[in-house]
């Protein structure tokens, strides 16, 4: 199939997203007020499959989760302090959430705890712990009003800014239930419709999870007849700019195929980059549409409002009088 891709730098209307300059609170690590990398988005998938990669690791079972904050590097023994003074509250050994007053509850993993349970502890000054061995990263979430939020977001984390742009790698059509694609520009029966997609991390990542992709803050999709009407107009597939999906929606979000960045399966980690597949549509009857040559358009954005977008184009060629409206059994490719 053909896939058109046209890049671009726009303000993407991202509502509820302002400016590096209106964030709030600053970095967990010093220097507090420089930018960090980041290696690890919000809403990045988090999927550790049961079964192996070489069986049915990517359709089996396995837990499947939302990324629900961000990870900044750090080398073993660095010193994280609390981004805004509140009321420590252990989550576990490795792991504390400090409570505020009108900020949230802000969450620190992966250090050694060096705090009391219901210390109060001061931003900027209070040690709350430091880096574990092996993980070189702090992970931060906040939470608001009971609810993850993305600590990119109005009010979040500075100073943070981002040049780089979100790209559309690949557009699909697949049969229904297949992790395979349409070998041709012709589709019929019921389908589903999956884009791949990622974003490049603003600063360069040290390590192992250097060039690693991130997942785009927002993706939308419209599907047109070439010509004629316009079906479905800029539908969200994918949106963490504010707060997540709940984990149940995993799979309606993310498209079976994807697995995380140094992916899991069974007892065993791959330490490569991850392939985030996204559901535009997950069941589409094509036979509820006329016969014709379609394009589906695929838009993602940032937290500053860095886009791009991809087209496909493909024909639907249903037979009447056939049970699925096909006239044979598609015939998929990788």
């Amino acid at each position: 199939m053909r896939l058109r891709l046209t890049f671009l730098i726009a303000c993407f209307a991202l509502a509820l997203i302002a400016s590096a300059g209106a964030s709030a609170f600053p970095w967990p690590i010093k220097p507090f007020d420089k930018q960090h990398p980041i290696r690890a988005n919000f809403g990045d998938p988090r999927t550790r499959f049961l079964n192996t990669m070489l069986t049915d690791g990517l359709q089996g079972p396995g837990t499947f989760l939302f990324h629900n904050g961000i990870d900044i590097p750090a080398p073993e023994g660095t010193a994280v302090y609390p981004v805004i003074s509140g009321k420590v509250r252990y989550i576990d050994d490795a792991a504390i959430s400090v409570r505020t007053k009108g900020r949230g509850v802000f969450q620190y993993f992966h250090i050694v705890v060096t705090v009391r349970n219901g210390e109060h502890v001061v931003a900027g000054r209070t040690i709350l712990g430091y880096v574990m061995r092996a993980y070189d990263h702090v992970h931060l979430s906040w939470i608001r009003n009971e609810r993850v939020w993305n600590p990119l977001a109005h009010g979040g984390i500075a100073p943070f800014r981002d040049r780089t742009i979100p790209q559309v790698r690949a557009i699909n059509v697949r049969p229904a239930g297949s992790l395979l694609s349409f070998d041709s520009e012709t589709v019929c029966g019921t389908v589903s419709l999956v884009a791949a997609a990622d974003d490049t991390a603003p600063m360069a990542v040290p390590g192992v999870f250097a060039n690693f992709p991130l997942a785009p803050a927002l993706i939308t999709w419209s599907l047109a007849k070439v010509g004629g009407s316009t079906y479905v107009r800029n539908v969200p597939a994918a949106d963490f700019r504010t707060t997540l999906p709940t984990a149940r929606n995993f799979w309606n979000v993310y498209a079976r195929g994807s697995y995380q960045n140094a992916p899991r399966f069974s007892n065993r980690q791959y330490f490569m980059a991850g392939r985030f597949l996204y559901n535009l549509a997950n069941l589409v009857d094509t036979r509820s549409y006329p016969n014709g040559l379609y394009e589906v358009t695929v838009r993602v954005g940032d937290m500053r409002g860095n886009s791009s977008e991809g087209a496909l184009q493909f024909r639907i060629e249903n037979h009447a009088g056939t049970e699925t409206g096909c006239a044979h059994a598609p015939s998929s490719e990788p």
